[in-house]
């Protein structure tokens, strides 16, 4: 019946996470750590549904919370995205190093 394993969607969502999780830490471009954000929260919503699929009484908990994840990630990515424009017309770079407030 389950063919796929629960250690495999795990697996998946760790190098998801992970790769995420560096391209956050490193990255100076603040929409590819706005990407990169998504893609951890991604990461997040794949263990949600996997461990709601192999527990012992399977139900639609984990797909539920998924799907709110996922509505408050697209409200996170419209608001990061308003911000980020309101910087850029300011600054004129998306550079996350030049938008400290204590510089001129």
């Amino acid at each position: 019946m389950n063919s796929i394993p629960l250690s495999a969607y795990l697996v998946l969502a760790l190098f998801l996470f992970c790769i995420g999780l560096y391209g956050a830490l490193t990255k100076r471009n603040t929409v590819i750590v706005l990407i990169c954000i998504e893609l951890m929260l991604n990461a997040v919503n794949l263990n949600l549904v996997a461990f709601s699929k192999y527990t012992l009484h399977p139900s639609i908990t984990g797909q539920v919370f998924s799907l709110f994840t996922i509505t408050i990630a697209a409200a996170e990515a419209a608001v990061g995205l308003a911000i980020l424009f309101a910087l850029y017309r300011n600054k004129k770079s998306v550079n996350i190093d030049e938008y400290d407030s204590m510089k001129n």
